[in-house]
């Protein structure tokens, strides 16, 4: 059983504010190895419920953030970027489940650090009809490999915008979120032993789990933080222009999709 571990930091026990997920300050250096934390406790849980192989992806900002000699040596490491399946890298080895830790909830969202993807240039993300954040996004690009989202931990909006999308998954709630920049957390031991035992039980499950997939191509609406963003975007002439700050594009896959969401995403630090 090879088992792909995606961790985020916003969704890490004791994480509340912008300055414990951006570099070049105390507050990040501690929040990283509180983040590599939780990945510890995800890969021990993975282990003891029999897995042979965990591979560990670095899902934050620059996807650099865990020092690699605090991790646990039995499992593989996937950091840097840029990389074709970002949050995901990893599933094209062949992965048999995906559990994701520290993530949280959409942009718009009333979780702590709600963003989708890119807090600056994107204010909200719909494949179809349906508005997703990072976790569904990701849990659909996973879907087309064939993986399924067995575990997930983050804050209560977090669980409560997905627990629909993978109904068979096992969530640990490591804080309720009171505010963007505030909320009640779990102390980091407790959030351990919780995603700890969340893995094990969501990977005990494995056989009930199924794929998020979204069939053929999609239909992906954007919606921009700015006209300027929206502006910069349309200079790629896949986009079609909704109204003053929302885009529309077509995509054969979520890969696809996923590739040109994070093609805009780079384009909007021309703007900062």
């Amino acid at each position: 059983m090879k088992v792909l571990i995606s961790t985020d930091i916003e969704g890490v026990a004791g994480v509340y504010h912008h300055e414990q997920a951006r570099q070049g300050n105390p507050e990040y250096e501690r929040a990283r190895v509180l983040m590599a934390q939780e990945a510890n406790a995800a890969i021990a849980g993975a282990f003891d419920a029999g897995a042979t192989e965990v591979l560990v992806n670095d899902s934050h900002g620059g996807f650099r953030n865990m020092p690699p000699d605090v991790l646990d040596a039995r499992a593989r490491v996937v950091q840097g970027k840029p990389r074709y399946l970002s949050m995901v890298a990893g599933v094209e080895e062949g992965v048999d489940a995906l559990c994701m830790v520290g993530y949280h909830s959409r942009a718009q969202g009333r979780g702590i650090l709600a963003h989708t993807i890119n807090g600056f240039a994107f204010a909200g993300i719909r494949l179809g009809d349906q508005e997703l954040g990072e976790a569904g996004i990701y849990g659909a690009l996973a879907g087309e490999y064939g993986v399924p989202v067995v575990m997930a931990s983050g804050d209560d909006v977090f669980i409560s915008e997905n627990r629909a999308l993978f109904p068979h998954a096992s969530f640990v709630q490591t804080k309720k979120a009171t505010g963007f920049n505030s909320g009640v957390s779990l102390s980091p031991e407790q959030s351990r032993q919780a995603i700890r035992a969340g893995v094990i039980e969501g990977l005990a499950a494995r056989a009930h789990a199924r794929p998020l997939v979204f069939q053929g191509p999609q239909v992906v609406t954007l919606r921009t933080q700015s006209p300027m963003m929206a502006d910069l975007f349309c200079q790629w002439p896949s986009f079609e222009r909704v109204d003053g700050v929302t885009l529309r594009f077509s995509a054969d896959s979520v890969e696809s999709a996923v590739r040109m969401l994070n093609c805009c995403s780079a384009m909007s630090s021309m703007l900062r």
